[in-house]
């Protein structure tokens, strides 16, 4: 019986969707910091800590949200809708993993533990009510993503990009109105009894903004290479041969949602899309070699 709550607990913690946390070591990498030991392990700890804490939001979600998550065709089968693991016993975890996660995080550095408690506040706040507030629930997802990096600065106590700030912001509003038109399309009529903000969106209002924020996303990214702080930080003008996988990746990924109707789960497609994934490996490969290659 404990073993197979165990078990249901581990699976409503998300673990795939701790990618979405790697945004943590963009500091890292853009700092040029990525191969002094201290900074890396710290990064590597306050990953884990972080990742810990959005857990435990997750399962607090999934309580506040059970109801709606049963009439959705795939969250209804989680651990909690499917009626496999109990309110209490989810209650119980969300707050010994939030609590692990921030006394950690408190433990390693100051600043970080401020802006994982900024973090799980923002989320508890998005659950009772910024979720329903048309734009305003998209771009509450979007701060998330920066506050992910904010925190891995922290960590190493270096400054945060504004550059790096903007370029985050942009895609995760790009990911994030893109998984509201898949809801949207996917859930049809029920599209409301589920999430009650989708009564305010449209495929056609969504593919307005999708098509805004493409644009900038990959104007910023590519402005951001070209910039005269970035060539002097790397001393190097070769950042600018990184934008042919960012558009890639960009179209491929408007691809899957427009043809493919997928875009509801992110990280699902960045782990089983093989033209994705490699893009995105790619990247990173060649950042890195960029970056720390001279």
């Amino acid at each position: 019986m404990m073993k197979n709550a165990f078990g249901y607990i581990v699976s409503s913690m998300r673990i795939q969707q701790w990618i979405k946390n790697l945004f943590i070591f963009a500091a890292l990498i853009f700092s040029a910091h990525l191969f002094k030991l201290d900074d890396l392990l710290l990064t590597i700890g306050g990953f884990i800590l972080f990742s810990l804490s959005v857990s435990g939001v997750y399962l607090f979600n999934d309580i506040i949200d059970l109801e709606k998550d049963k009439l959705h065709p795939i969250k209804s089968k989680r651990p909690l809708p499917a009626g496999k693991l109990s309110i209490k016993t989810a209650m119980i975890f969300s707050f010994v993993l939030i609590s692990i996660g921030l006394f950690g995080a408190f433990q390693l550095r100051t600043n970080f533990g401020i802006v994982s408690l900024i973090y799980i506040s923002l989320n508890i706040w998005y659950t009772y009510q910024l979720k329903s507030i048309v734009i305003l629930d998209v771009m509450t997802i979007a701060a998330g993503f920066v506050l992910r990096v904010v925190a891995g600065a922290a960590l190493i106590n270096v400054p945060t990009s504004e550059w790096l700030i903007i370029c985050t912001i942009l895609l995760s509003l790009f990911l994030g109105f893109s998984k509201r038109r898949h809801e949207l399309t996917m859930l049809d009529i029920k599209a409301n009894s589920h999430r009650s903000v989708l009564q305010h969106y449209s495929p056609y209002f969504l593919d307005q903004m999708i098509g805004i924020v493409t644009a900038t996303t990959v104007m910023s990214y590519a402005l951001y290479t070209i910039s005269e702080e970035t060539i002097k930080k790397f001393g190097t003008t070769h950042l600018i041969y990184t934008v042919p996988f960012v558009l890639y990746g960009i179209f491929r990924y408007l691809y899957l949602v427009h043809k493919k109707e997928e875009g509801g789960n992110p990280t699902k497609l960045a782990l089983t899309d093989l033209p994705l994934l490699l893009t995105i490996v790619l990247w990173i490969g060649v950042v890195t070699i960029i970056i720390y290659g001279r």
